[in-house]
This record gives structure tokens, sequence and C-alpha cells, in this order.
């Protein structure tokens, strides 16, 4: 790997795991569609702790207000706005968690599947239409309930699927609870952190079995730093883009790649 398709790599990854164009889809589709090696385990290590610098780096106020208010939760029983946030963000990670730990051999074969990630990516865009069609705007971050973290996590959830966005399918999930664009986002945010940093302890744990492979310290340096310094920019503009917009234009893009990579595929296979 050079330095040059790190950088990409990283960008790739810090970027569209805010982004709702699937993260996942892009780092099958975009290696295959220009002919590159495949990436190996340590340099996807790498780039996934970049990303959890870059979010950390970005929300660690709120991170900070829901450890205090955990602190004062076990000092007075009282549960403030930011623990019940934090207990959000534990039940809508738990149903990832388990089917990730269970059928994770499943979900990494899909990952060797370009078209299985092409047609994920039009499952993206109608996710993200009916957010925006049926949710209305009445409700913020503040104002949810349990069911809304339990229905925003199973959301999360189906992200496993290379191809279905993470944030996307979260974001839409919110907004089909009634949530404000922004509100749904900042959760979904939010709610990458500990996922995040849970494949990067099982992808770190299998680092230490099999051993480093596949790209050059240069390499990786690269591609953790595109990772950090994309992740952090993106969810700052992407923060400030939803006060005002609609997702609609992200779904259109993922028709337009779905379309893209289906008519490579075609021409590949004749």
């Amino acid at each position: 790997m050079t330095i040059f398709q790190a950088i990409i790599l990283g960008l790739l990854q810090g970027s569209t795991e805010f982004i709702p164009v699937s993260s996942s889809g892009h780092l099958v589709l975009v290696p295959w569609l220009l002919g590159w090696d495949p990436s190996g385990l340590t340099f996807t290590v790498v780039v996934h702790l970049g990303t959890v610098v870059g979010v950390l780096a970005f929300f660690w106020q709120d991170w900070l207000q829901m450890l205090r208010a955990s602190i004062e939760w076990v000092k007075t029983r009282r549960v403030t706005p930011h623990f019940k946030l934090l207990l959000l963000l534990v039940l809508g990670v738990i149903p990832t968690a388990v089917l990730g730990l269970l059928f994770r051999s499943f979900f990494e074969r899909l990952f060797e599947s370009p078209l299985f990630a092409t047609i994920s990516l039009l499952i993206t865009a109608v996710i993200l239409y009916a957010g925006e069609k049926i949710g209305k705007l009445k409700r913020d971050i503040d104002d949810m309930t349990w069911w809304d973290g339990l229905f925003i996590g199973l959301a999360q959830a189906l992200a496993i699927l290379p191809g279905i966005s993470r944030s996307g399918a979260t974001i839409a999930a919110g907004r089909l609870r009634d949530m404000s664009r922004e509100g749904a986002a900042r959760f979904s945010f939010l709610l990458s952190t500990p996922l995040i940093i849970g494949v990067g302890i099982v992808q770190i744990t299998d680092l230490t079995v099999n051993g480093a492979t596949g790209a050059s310290v240069g390499a990786l340096v690269a591609g953790f730093l595109a990772a950090l310094v994309s992740a952090y920019f993106v969810i700052r503009w992407l923060l400030n883009y939803l006060r005002t917009r609609s997702t609609l234009i992200f779904a259109g893009y993922c028709v337009v790649a779905s379309l893209v990579c289906l008519l490579v595929l075609l021409v590949r296979g004749g």
C-alpha cells in the first residue's frame, strides 16, 4: 500500500463513517473499482483508531458531562439529562454488539462481495428517503425516550451489512421517531463512539493473534491522520448542514454510486 492509497482510504473511513453514504460500502467498493490490493487488518485497525480519536476530540465535552453525571448518579441516584443520554447510548449499542458477536463470520464474508455492497447502497437511499418523508421535525435529543434509543440501536445493527450506512440508518431512524435532523445526527455520532471502540478492540485482538500485516509505518501514519482529521471536520460540517437541509442529497448520491458500480459489475462480468 502506498501513502497515497493510505490517505485516500483514511479519508474515506473518517468521512463516510458520518456522512450517510456507508463507510463499509466505500471501503469495499473503492479499492475494488481502482484495482487496489486489500488494505489488511493492521491498516483497518489504525484508521478505525484515527476515527475514534476524531470523534472523541469533537464530542469530548459531551462525554465529560456524561462521566460527571454518572459520578453524580452513584452519589445521589439522581438521573440527570446527561446520565439518561448515557443510558440511551448503552441501550442503543446493545443490538449491534449482540448481532456482531453472534454472526461475525457471516457478516465478514459479505464484505468480500462488491455486488452485495452495491445493492445495499440502494437500500441506504430508500432508508434516508423514508426518514425525510415520514418523520416530523418535532423533537430533539433531550426529548428522547427508551423506545427511541432501542429503535435507533436496531437501525444501527442493520448497518453491520456492508453498503448500509450506519449514520444514514440511525439518522433516518431518529427522523422516523420525529426527531430533528441535527438531534438525530448528534445522537448517531455519539452512538458511533462505543461502537467504533468496540470494533477496534475486536480488531486489535485479531491483530495480536494473526500479527501485523499489509502496510508500512508511513502508510499507517498517513491513514491514521487522514481518518482523524476527516472525521473531526466532517462531523462539524454535517451538524451545521443538517440544521437547515435534508439528507435527500445523500440518498441521491447512494443511488448514483450504486448504479455506477452495477454498470462496472456488468462490464467486468462481460
